[in-house]
Order: C-alpha cells, then structure tokens, then sequence
C-alpha cells in the first residue's frame, strides 16, 4: 500500500523503545491481554513445537505458555531493539523484525502470536498476508489487536476543545481498524475459517494526565506522520481535561479510559497438521528460519 502510510515507523521505534525503559510501569495492560492470549491458546488442543512471536516487547508470552504445548522453538521479535534486548532474557532467540517487513522463509512456523502490536502496521493486509506465508500448513494465527473505540473519552475530548479554541480537528489519537474489516482482511490474504471478538476493557484513572502519562509509558502516543509536530496548546489541553473530567468523570475526580481489544484466529490453508519437530534438539539456529 505504498502512498497510503498513516504511521512513521520511526515515531513507533522511539516510543517504544522509551517503553522498555520503564517495564514495571509500561506493562500492565500488555500482561493482562497477554494471559488472555496464552488462556485462548489453550483451549487449542494442538501442539504447536514452532513459534513466532511479533512485537514481543519484553518477552512476557513466552513465559506464561504451557509447557504440555511442548514448545520447542519461540523466536521473539520487536520493532524496537530495547524492547528485543529485554526479551533476551528469557533465552530464547530474539531479533529486531518490522512487522511490515518479514525476514522469515515460507513454512517456517507452525504458530505465530501477536499482541498488541499490529495496530500500528501500515499495510495490514501485506502484513497478514506474510504471516500466513511464514506459517506452515495448517498454521495458527493468534493476536490481539486495539480496535476502533479505544480511548473514545479522551479522543472525544480532545476534538471537543480543539473545536472550542482552534475550530479545526487535529488528528491526536491514531486511526484504528474494526473487526469487521480486520475479518475481511483475513479471508482476502487466504487465511481460513477466522473467528474473531472484541473485549471492553475499561482503566480508570485518577485524572486524564496520568492517563495521557500512561499511554506515553507504553509507548502508544501518537505516532502519525501528519501529527502536529509542536506541542499541544496549554488552552487546547485545558479545556481537553475540563470535558473530559465534566461529561466522563465520577464525583471523585477518576476518569475511565476504554480500551476495546480485538482477538483474532485464523488458520494458513492446509488439510492436515504441522508434523512436529524431532525432539531433543540441543540448540537453534535463527539462520534457519531467515531469508538467505
């Protein structure tokens, strides 16, 4: 989808990589998406010895999966290397991969794992489509996304201020995809039976700047290429935080921030399951698994 690039990459890479340096306080929403991903893995009764993980972040997937899935290879990948340095730790082999951009050969996973990550992809549906050519047949896609609704409070107050002092709308909060459309995407790329559902997750907060604070922790701050360069005008986020306080606040000054998470499954076209991998491999080579 080259002219149609929404996100600079970059923007993404430094956000993030200021994320890995505050894990303890970036971390909270990633760990809780992330139990539900591993708990929506095993209800899968298959084994899945391959495993891919995009946008890895610290690596935390890797350490609540089942051993009884008998995984014998989880390669992690990040956009950001501090966050792929981080993920080092838990010792599997981890390199920096643009979702945007796979290095991986056709066949190589027999499982490939996101979360909360890809909602930043420019070319979602190029994206897909790589994803199910890594996969070997028969191959499991698993990700969380955030989807169309998320922050709708903050979003919705901040337009309201930008009207009130500037009369035009800058785009502060990135565009965001429905599952309706992230469905579609999924057959058109050749991706099979897809189930997909969307999950409300509702934060509250002590006041929108320890929201706004928060989203800077994580990493998931604007990163539009046609996003304002300079800073918000103290008037504009004054009266940002008196809407948002007035129409979305309770009697004890918190606000809530909604966070809508969609959950995708897909299978790569295949009749039969991924044979597994020979046991007692004593290492692995990430070369493997590499475009030469």
């Amino acid at each position: 989808m080259e002219g149609m690039r929404l996100f600079s990459r970059q923007s993404i890479v430094n956000h993030r990589d200021r994320a890995a340096l505050d894990l303890k306080n970036s971390s909270f929403l990633f760990s809780e998406v992330a139990k539900q991903l591993v708990e929506r893995l095993d209800e899968i009764k298959r084994q899945f010895p391959t495993m891919l993980e995009l946008g890895c972040r610290s690596g935390q997937i890797s350490t609540l999966l089942d051993p009884e899935k008998k995984i014998e290879t989880i390669i992690q990948a990040d956009l950001s290397y501090l966050m792929a340095k981080n993920a080092l730790r838990t010792g599997n082999p981890t390199l920096v991969c643009d979702e945007e951009y796979l290095p991986f050969r056709q066949k190589s996973f027999d499982a490939v794992l996101s979360n909360l990550s890809l909602h930043w992809v420019n070319d979602l549906p190029g994206t897909f489509s790589q994803i199910c050519h890594v996969l070997k047949p028969d191959g499991l896609f698993l990700a969380s996304m955030f989807g169309i609704g998320t922050l709708f409070e903050l979003q919705d107050s901040l337009a309201n201020a930008e009207k009130i002092t500037n009369r035009v709308i800058s785009p502060r909060i990135s565009p965001l995809a429905d599952i309706k459309d992230i469905g579609q995407l999924l057959l058109r790329v050749g991706f099979k039976i897809p189930v997909l559902d969307n999950e409300k997750i509702t934060v509250r907060y002590s006041s929108p700047i320890k929201l706004m604070h928060d989203l800077r922790s994580m990493g998931e701050t604007n990163a539009l290429i046609k996003r304002q360069s300079s800073f918000m005008r103290r008037d504009i986020l004054a009266a940002g935080l008196k809407h948002y306080l007035d129409v979305y606040g309770d009697n004890f000054g918190r606000v809530p921030a909604t966070f809508q998470i969609i959950t995708l499954v897909a299978w790569s076209p295949g009749p039969d399951q991924p044979k597994p991998l020979k046991p007692g491999h004593p290492s692995v080579n990430l070369a493997d698994f590499l475009n030469s």
